[in-house]
């Protein structure tokens, strides 16, 4: 299993054509093999941050979904949304403890 977060900033002329392209590309993304989840999230305390939470099977599973016309199609629309660089991570479900 891995996590991949991804954190935009959107400028704010382009908000509603990113978020309707956003929730399309949910949509289709969640019916792909391997995707457990796929969310966007909206920052509380910063309007123009969006956060994409997924949840894959493995790394494997992200190689069709690159390649898939609803992710490329909404990636046209995101590249012209970004009011600053994509910064996107990619996380192992490995958890560190503390005591």
């Amino acid at each position: 299993m891995i996590y991949v977060i991804a954190t935009v900033s959107i400028k704010p002329e382009m908000r509603a054509e990113f978020i309707a392209a956003a929730t399309a590309c949910i949509k289709e993304t969640r019916k792909e093999p391997g995707n457990v989840s796929y969310d966007l999230h909206e920052s509380v305390t910063d309007p123009s941050k969006m956060v994409f939470v997924e949840q894959w099977k493995d790394a494997e599973a992200l190689v069709p979904h690159r390649q898939a016309e609803h992710f490329k199609a909404f990636g046209r629309i995101a590249a012209k949304s970004f009011a600053a660089p994509l910064r996107v991570e990619v996380i192992t479900p490995a958890s560190v403890e503390t005591k």
